[in-house]
């Protein structure tokens, strides 16, 4: 099965300093949004999704309107995101675990990204840099996860492109493989994407001396489809 694949991305600049001055390494917020339509924001042109936020990060930065994903699918292009390289000469040109079928043969592929790639995490890292890795990684098996990648850390990424839940313990019993991983410690009602925010702020918090480059990737609003009940409640109410 073929997934369509459409992200977002924002590149925020954080200048967090004690004094007046301005730092000469900023710090890196990079966000990426698995399987979201370019016109699911209000800033975009959204009547009825409601991204206050995004909307707020837009009117203060800089919109790209004519830019294009390296593929339709996402781990492709993570994989040139991580790289700076197009999936072609990777050789990794499908989701990994994907497979097509069809009267035309598919190419093969690797199913992860190599280690003797240099990482943009890895080249910031060679430049003083503390990294962090938050949510879906889908690069790979564990020889080839964000910590064996340039990042001092990782939160939630594994080798699976989609979590068991989207509610706390973020697990399943019918496909544990799907479990994601480092999310230990929460509360019954807990949303996934809700934790990986917190976790990434927490990882803010602890930089004060160091310039840090974080690297959040919700597994939202990929499959499975599950939202809290306050929100579809909200929604609901919208569309009568």
């Amino acid at each position: 099965m073929l997934f369509r694949f459409i992200f977002i991305v924002i590149l925020s600049f954080l200048f967090l300093s004690c004094t007046s001055e301005t730092p000469k390494q900023p710090n890196i917020v990079f966000f990426l949004v698995d399987d979201m339509g370019w016109k699911d924001i209000s800033c975009y042109g959204s009547s009825y999704y409601e991204t206050p936020n995004i909307d707020h990060l837009a009117a203060d930065g800089m919109k790209f309107t004519q830019a294009y994903a390296a593929s339709p699918v996402c781990s492709p292009t993570r994989a040139s995101i991580m790289s700076g390289k197009s999936p072609a000469r990777l050789h990794l040109t499908n989701w990994i675990g994907g497979a097509q079928k069809g009267k035309l043969l598919p190419a093969d592929y690797i199913h992860h990204l190599p280690l003797q790639e240099t990482t943009i995490a890895e080249a910031l890292k060679e430049d003083g840099y503390n990294t962090g890795f938050f949510g879906k990684w889908h690069l790979g098996d564990s020889l080839y996860y964000p910590e064996k990648q340039g990042f001092d850390i990782n939160i939630g990424g594994h080798d699976k492109g989609y979590p068991a839940s989207y509610f706390y313990p973020y697990k399943s019993k019918r496909s544990p493989s799907f479990d994601v991983p480092g999310l230990e410690g929460g509360k019954d009602g807990e949303y996934l994407s809700d934790r990986l925010t917190d976790e990434a702020l927490r990882f803010i918090d602890q930089q004060k001396q160091t310039p840090f480059f974080l690297f959040l990737s919700h597994y939202a609003v990929h499959t499975p489809i599950q939202a809290k009940v306050s929100d579809i409640d909200y929604f609901k109410e919208r569309i009568k």
